[in-house]
């Protein structure tokens, strides 16, 4: 199943998650809302290496829990509400932009970075047209993917024309002409 093929058709259980996926900017919103993560935990857990404790806490703690929670609710947004995907986007990729001086460096560059590629991401997702516009452009008029146009050179008239189709010319000087005209009426050979 392609990305161009709508959510509306019929789908066993096993792809309905697939589905929904590709309905939407999933990785967009997972990188987002991974990238709230580190924002939100760093200022405020600690890391146990054995017996050293590493103490990451710093006076603007509330600010990154901030941050993070509102990366991460801008990537389940991006997922349940998609038609708000460019918003939630640069919304993301402000924030993220904003945790480098307020939460340790943007959650130790792992969080600033995943928030600004789940952002550009989300401003990039477009949604797949619906099925019936792909059928009635199908039947438009429009040659199929099998009919391929083919061109062939009328010497008489020096034109290229299109098979099939007469009134479409487009006529192109010959190559002799144009070196004439370019040697300043001499030929280039002699």
């Amino acid at each position: 199943m392609s990305a161009e093929t709508p959510a509306s058709r019929e789908v066993p259980k096993d792809n309905r998650f697939k589905v929904w996926r590709q309905t939407r900017p999933f990785w967009a919103g997972l990188f987002t809302l991974l990238g709230g993560v580190p924002i939100a935990y760093l200022p405020y857990g600690d890391m146990r290496l054995g017996n050293v404790t590493l103490a990451m806490k710093t006076t603007a703690g509330s600010a990154a829990l901030i941050i993070g929670v509102l990366l991460i609710t801008l990537g389940l947004t991006m997922w349940y509400q998609p038609i708000v995907r460019v918003f939630a986007g640069v919304a993301s990729i402000i924030l993220g932009l904003v945790s480098i001086p307020v939460s340790n460096f943007g959650g130790l560059l792992i969080g600033f970075l995943l928030a600004l590629v789940g952002g550009g991401m989300s401003i990039a997702w477009a949604p797949a047209p619906p099925i019936e516009e792909i059928v009635d452009a199908e039947h438009d008029g429009e040659p199929e993917a099998s009919e391929e146009a083919t061109y062939r050179y009328d010497p008489e008239t020096e034109a290229v024309v299109a098979a099939g189709v007469p009134e479409q010319r487009e006529t192109y000087e010959s190559a002799t002409e144009t070196t004439t005209d370019a040697n300043g009426g001499r030929n280039s050979a002699g």
